[in-house]
């Protein structure tokens, strides 16, 4: 499996990515905004996409829709929930089902609400582990769930589905954040050392060539995976002082304060 990540250049901070196999040269374009970008790529490195697969429904995700396929021909994948907000989705996708291109791709469909009712990522069953995350996990954050999501939903989607991914899991997410993200971090937890040294990096880093995470890396400095915090714990506590502390309650107001920081 090859992995073309490629940043929009956009105020949104977008990334769409080419998942192609080596062997045959067919793609899969996760995505696309900016259809022009996607298939010049595509283009220049003699891949033939077959498949587009949106993650969600929001503009940003789906805008290159229509170019890529009456250029391609590529049939469109989306969350069954997504077939009356994306128009002319070919395959409803379901927690389960695979998505495939040639003999070095194969993706797991998760299916993974949260900032929205109708949200996949996918996971690689074949080669390095390797997480599509959307608009659902970003490296340090999660996404917000204020445009037809619920902070619940994410809640459940990162304990019982992508806390349990193994550590060596790359994260490919749908924007480049990670900067604002590792600050937000260091505002809730600021002895965390990890993440300071790791803002220091990438701070030094251009978003085409950002650093991938992974898993284990962002069980280190990503609040929402660090529930159980006595840092995180505390700083919430100064804003809601009669807060429980049981997980699902940290991260919920975690999304809150994310949301107004």
């Amino acid at each position: 499996m090859k992995i073309s990540r490629l940043y929009m250049d956009n105020t949104l901070r977008n990334y769409c990515h080419l998942i192609a196999c080596e062997e045959n040269g067919e793609a899969i374009v996760l995505d696309p905004l900016d259809a022009q970008k996607c298939l010049s790529e595509a283009k220049r490195q003699s891949l033939t996409i077959t498949k587009i697969v949106n993650t969600h429904e929001h503009f940003d995700h789906i805008q290159g829709n229509p170019e890529i396929v009456e250029s391609t021909g590529a049939k469109i994948h989306a969350h069954i929930n997504a077939m009356a907000t994306i128009p002319n989705v070919d395959i409803p996708l379901l927690a389960g089902q695979t998505i495939e291109v040639g003999n070095t791709v194969k993706l797991r469909v998760l299916d993974t609400p949260g900032h929205t009712k109708a949200h996949v990522c996918l996971a690689s069953e074949i080669g390095t582990p390797s997480l599509f995350s959307g608009d659902t996990l970003f490296n340090a954050g999660s996404g917000n769930c204020r445009f037809g999501g619920d902070p619940h939903d994410m809640y459940k989607t990162f304990v019982e589905q992508l806390s349990v991914l193994p550590d060596e899991t790359n994260v490919y997410p749908g924007h480049d954040y990670i900067i604002n993200n590792l600050k937000f971090s260091l505002s809730v937890e600021p002895n965390n050392g990890f993440a300071t040294q790791l803002l220091a990096k990438v701070g030094d880093q251009s978003p085409e060539d950002r650093s991938v995470t992974t898993m284990a890396i962002e069980k280190k400095m990503n609040p929402f995976f660090r529930l159980d915090n006595q840092e995180i714990t505390a700083s919430l506590k100064e804003r809601f002082p009669d807060m429980n502390e049981d997980p699902e309650t940290v991260f919920v107001n975690l999304r809150r304060v994310r949301d107004d920081w």
